[in-house]
């Protein structure tokens, strides 16, 4: 089996509350989302993910096909509380209710995959060796929330962030690397995007996408690109990075980077106008570019 993306990550059952105290429980995670848009633009996609054996219905969450669903059980499954304190959902508070257990590269299935994407939620869901081993395999794609965002043991499970450790040995191994806004200056000390993106270059990694409300900006190490978000709701926030990431990296299989990013930030512009992961085809988000992208597309045409 040949996949364009292997999505790696835990499916998570999530207590969102608005800045409202509105509750809403629903089957959230990196790896869904990212799969889910990835597959929407036509890519062949595979998704490992673990699980208690209580919650293996969870996997009906994801959008992909079954037979692309490698399920690995684990003691525990990942839960997590998020309190959003701002109408626009920027900023939150988050609690770790239980975590799965870390991957190992026993869990990864014998396929082939031209990008490993690691899409953790929490330090610890998976390791810098697994990054290492990986890369002998195929391009890496890491998302730096697993690398930054920690649980508190002796404080209820209190998530915060703090600096990757590793970072300047790993990342010459991350062939894409996304971050928001507010995890790239934990990463550089610096709230200037650019500067950050720079910085994360020059450290190793090769292609940096950094999301931001109002737009996403990549680099290369050569020239900036950025393209605005245009989505008319954020009914559908959840879900914004790993849907942009993923977008991304698999059109940068066959794109330059402007077209790719221009793709990215339409299809998760589309995702937000609704909750949930993306469910549409291809034409859908090609639609959405004509409409609302004229300007990008003349761009680059």
């Amino acid at each position: 089996m040949k996949y364009d993306v292997l999505t790696i990550g835990h499916i998570s059952l999530d207590f969102n509350i608005d800045y409202l105290d509105n509750q809403i429980i629903e089957i959230g995670g990196a790896v869904i989302y990212s799969s889910a848009a990835a597959y929407a633009l036509g890519h062949k996609v595979g998704a490992v993910t673990k699980l208690a054996a209580e919650d293996k219905e969870r996997l009906g969450a994801l959008v992909i096909p079954k037979e692309d669903v490698f399920f690995v059980e684990s003691k525990k499954s990942t839960s997590i509380r998020n309190k959003y304190f701002t109408a626009d959902k920027e900023r939150r508070a988050c609690t770790c209710i239980s975590q799965a257990d870390s991957f190992e590269i026993e869990d990864i299935p014998n396929v082939d995959a031209d990008i490993y994407h690691f899409a953790g939620l929490i330090y610890g869901d998976f390791d810098g060796k697994l990054i290492k081993e990986l890369s002998k395999k195929g391009k890496i794609a890491v998302d730096v929330q697993a690398t930054l965002r920690h649980q508190d043991a002796n404080d209820g499970g209190r998530m915060y962030f703090e600096d990757w450790a590793d970072k300047k040995e790993l990342l010459p191994y991350v062939d894409f690397l996304k971050t928001d806004a507010a995890e790239a200056e934990i990463l550089t000390g610096t709230s200037d995007r650019r500067k950050a993106a720079k910085m994360l270059y020059d450290w190793g990694a090769k292609e940096i996408c950094i999301t931001h409300n109002t737009e996403v900006l990549a680099y290369d190490g050569v020239n900036y690109y950025t393209c605005p978000i245009k989505a008319r709701n954020l009914s559908g926030r959840s879900g914004r990075g790993d849907t942009t990431f993923a977008s991304y990296i698999t059109e940068r299989l066959h794109n330059d980077i402007a077209t790719s990013l221009l793709w990215a930030t339409a299809t998760v512009s589309l995702k937000m106008e609704k909750p949930g992961a993306l469910q549409v085809k291809r034409d859908a988000i090609q639609e959405y570019i004509n409409e609302f992208y004229k300007g990008e597309l003349d761009a680059l045409n």
